[in-house]
């Protein structure tokens, strides 16, 4: 007996230290804090070294703070730059390669390459950001958000310290987008300034009541000097409602001063990122065809500064360009384009043709090239893995990670990695998506299966690190997660993107369903009686659309939770910003189309809400208004139907600071929890 005693509790210490050793594994939202994030590489002049940000969370500062490293390409260890309280962000080498520029507390500093002799060059009062060095070294170009009626750095100072002391802080407005995501823009306008590199008077090279660059887009370089620095390019938006327009165009300035011209006045749509070839003879940019469309396919453009006239240089190809680099000889161009939920790398010569892959299976961001054409350099990440910085020989051999800067937590978590699933959607369309397994998967075990809707609509969920959606969190807390790309997703070509224009309800919503009981059909571990749905922006449009229509014969949604979800779309028309959006995918306003607004606005099926619904917001989210979600949760509590709200005073569309961040994911698992467990 007593031997048989010993047995069973040697058999249950080794159960228990089999939990904990699961359970140490675990990947949880206080492990995902301490994530390191990693990005903004940049190749120093001489190919040597590449200088990057790392963002720590400071969880009892409620913020994640940024500083500046440096890497040797070939190996080596870490080497911190900047340090402090204040984030450091931003930086960029200057062309001889003895100092880094970058932004700290508002204003651009440099540095050497070894963080010493730091020096700061603006002190602007109303603030620098995005430093662009002169091919010469001896400018660097700014940005800074001014008041547009002063001439000179006096006045913005005093226009500063009096809304400082000023007890009213009222918004008075005479214009459209006057407030754009979190911030009120009814005073200041964004203007591109220089300064000597070594410090002294900025000087407002695109005065005048108008945002230069405007609103971001999508591009990394909004202005660029020329070879000899004796011009410079930018972004602005000539039109008069900014609201309704997304006819941002290239202009040239004088860095002397002078008159502006515009230079891509042709096209309505959108120009994006212009870079100067070595020669000086040319600018390519990226550019949107459709004027009002956000989301039309980004063409690879170039400007014959000779003769005026510009021409699209990749023949055939139907995906979105995005970071674009020049090679050192200028013969080629390296880009990277989504596709299937991965950024992958292009080349084509510079003189146009048909692009050829160079790297795929990766995610890349901020593609660099080294002075010597051989190497570029990257950001890459994952769903299993936060990002990195990589390099790859120009053509795509030789992958290998410059920086491991998350190793240990990392593999403590062992991560599974997504797998890629394809489905038939509406109109017999191929869909794809990505499924992620729990922690430990047993597959003789029944899962709950959390489906993620992506927001946009006209985006994706890619194999990508996130730390504000990470799928990894509810894999670990038992769930499969099902993230699906369904009509409007990028990196499946343009139609597929057009598709859900005038059709929010429609296709969209066949695909997502499709895709539920393709995953439920092939997959006999998840539960089709425990099913949740959840997403953000237009996800939360989706979910708030579900919660009218959850009468699929196939399965049901148990429970939902809505994130700063379109509910109204009236209503949501009204106290948006970017007007151009909503007017181009209903096909005009609710006056001129009210059928269409009416058609599609989830408030319009209040009557069959019956599914229990978490409701979340951030007060300061001015691209879907807060008060969206109030009506959403009105309307749910009025109904009698199970459902709790929880609103961020301080967040916008994405609820970014730690604390916060960690009781919505709490929240959330605590909701699907009760629901699906």
């Amino acid at each position: 007996m007593k031997r048989f005693v010993i047995s069973i509790c040697i058999l249950l210490i080794a159960f228990f230290s089999i939990t904990v050793a699961q359970d140490s594994r675990r990947f949880t939202i206080e492990e995902l804090l301490k994530v390191r994030r990693v990005g903004d590489p940049r190749v120093s002049p001489d190919g040597k070294s590449v200088a990057f940000a790392i963002g720590d969370v400071n969880f009892d500062a409620n913020r994640t703070v940024t500083q500046i490293y440096l890497k040797s390409i070939e190996g080596g260890g870490i080497k911190q730059l900047t340090s402090g309280d204040s984030s450091a962000s931003g930086p960029r080498w200057s062309p001889d390669g003895k100092k880094i520029a970058y932004v700290t507390g508002g204003q651009i500093w440099v540095m050497d390459q070894e963080g010493n002799d730091k020096q700061q060059v603006t002190k602007i009062s109303t603030g620098a950001a995005g430093p662009v060095w002169s091919p010469d070294g001896n400018w660097i170009a700014f940005t800074s958000d001014v008041y547009p009626e002063c001439t000179n750095e006096d006045c913005n100072r005093q226009k500063e310290e009096q809304a400082d002391k000023s007890k009213v802080k009222a918004h008075l407005t005479d214009r459209l987008l006057y407030r754009h995501w979190v911030e009120w823009r009814d005073v200041k306008r964004t203007h591109v300034f220089i300064i000597n590199s070594t410090g002294g008077a900025a000087r407002d090279l695109t005065p005048g009541d108008f945002d230069a660059p405007p609103y971001a887009v999508a591009g990394d370089i909004d202005y660029s000097f020329s070879p000899d620095g004796k011009e410079l390019a930018y972004l602005r938006n000539p039109d008069k409602v900014e609201a309704i327009s997304t006819n941002s165009d290239v202009y040239i300035v004088p860095t002397a001063g002078g008159a502006a011209k515009n230079i891509t006045s042709r096209n309505r749509g959108y120009e994006d990122s212009p870079i100067y070839t070595k020669d000086g003879k040319t600018i390519l940019y990226r550019s949107q065809a459709t004027p009002g469309f956000e989301a039309d396919r980004w063409r690879l453009m170039s400007y014959n500064r000779a003769t005026g006239v510009s021409s699209e240089l990749l023949r055939g190809f139907d995906l979105n360009v995005e970071d674009v680099v020049l090679s050192p000889d200028g013969s080629s161009i390296y880009f990277t384009a989504s596709e299937r939920g991965l950024n992958t790398v292009y080349k084509v010569a510079s003189t146009g043709g048909v692009a050829q892959r160079v790297l795929n299976h990766v995610f890349a961001t901020s593609l660099q090239i080294t002075p010597d054409g051989r190497k570029l350099v990257f950001a890459n990440s994952s769903l299993a893995a936060p990002p990195d910085i990589l390099k790859v020989n120009q053509d795509g051999t030789g992958l290998e990670q410059i920086t491991q800067v998350n190793a240990e937590i990392m593999s403590r978590a062992a991560l599974k990695e997504a797998e890629e699933m394809e489905w038939t959607g509406a109109l017999g369309k191929k869909i794809h998506g990505f499924l992620l397994k729990p922690a430990n998967f047993d597959p003789n075990r029944k899962y709950p299966l959390a489906v993620w809707i992506h927001g946009g609509p006209q985006s994706a969920w890619n194999n990508s690190w996130s730390y504000r959606w990470n799928p990894q969190i509810f894999t670990n807390a038992g769930y499969v997660v099902f993230m699906p790309n369904p009509r409007g997703s990028v990196g499946y070509g343009q139609q597929f993107v057009n598709e859900i224009s005038g059709d929010w309800g429609g296709k969209v919503f066949i695909d997502l369903k499709n895709g539920i009981a393709e995953v439920l059909r092939r997959n006999s571990y998840v539960d089709r009686d425990r099913i949740g749905g959840a997403g953000a922006s237009y996800g939360g449009y989706m979910v708030d659309w579900i919660l009218g229509h959850n009468n699929d014969p196939r399965f049901k949604f148990k429970t939902l939770v809505s994130h700063a979800g379109v509910y109204n779309l009236t209503s949501m028309y009204g106290a948006t910003e970017e007007l151009w959006f909503v007017e181009w995918d209903f096909r005009g306003t609710p006056w001129t189309n009210p059928a269409m607004y009416q058609r599609w606005s989830p408030h319009m099926y209040v009557q069959n809400f019956n599914t229990p619904t978490l409701v979340t917001a951030g007060e300061l989210d001015y691209r879907v208004p807060y008060t969206e979600s109030l009506q959403l949760y009105t309307a749910l509590q009025r109904k009698g139907v199970e459902s709790k709200l929880l609103v961020f005073p301080d967040e916008g569309h994405w609820i970014l600071k730690p604390q916060n961040s960690e009781l919505w994911y709490r929240t959330v698992l605590a909701w699907f929890d009760k629901h699906l467990k």
